[in-house]
C-alpha cells in the first residue's frame, strides 16, 4: 500500500509566472524519487518543463537534485521550485550546492 501526504509547493520568480501560484498543497505518496516528484509537479503546471534545468528543487530545506535519490516526505513538508538566478542572488552570488 502506497501512503500518501499533503507536501506544500512554493514557487518562487519565474516559476510564479508559470505556475500562476505562490504555493499550492499536493498530495504524493510519502516515498517518492526526487524526479518522480519533479514529474508530479510537472504535471500539473506543463510549462515548468522549460525551466526543469535552470530550476534548483528543495526538499526539507536542503537543495536535491532531480536524480533516483528517494525522499522521504512527511506531511506538511515545504518543496520549493526556486530559479537558479533567483538561488544566486539568494546565496549571496554563489550558487548552493
Amino acid at each position: 500500500m502506497v501512503l500518501l501526504c499533503q507536501a506544500e509547493v512554493l514557487y518562487f520568480a519565474k516559476s510564479v509566472e508559470i505556475t500562476g501560484v505562490r504555493s499550492e498543497t499536493i498530495s504524493v505518496p510519502q516515498e517518492i524519487k526526487a524526479l518522480q516528484l519533479w514529474k508530479e509537479i510537472e504535471t500539473r503546471h506543463p510549462g515548468l518543463a522549460d525551466v526543469r534545468n535552470q530550476t534548483l528543487f528543495a526538499v526539507h530545506p536542503e537543495y536535491v537534485e532531480l536524480g533516483d535519490q528517494l525522499l522521504l516526505l512527511q506531511p506538511g513538508d515545504e518543496i520549493a521550485v526556486i530559479p537558479h538566478h533567483y538561488a544566486v542572488v539568494i546565496a549571496g552570488g554563489k550558487c548552493p550546492k
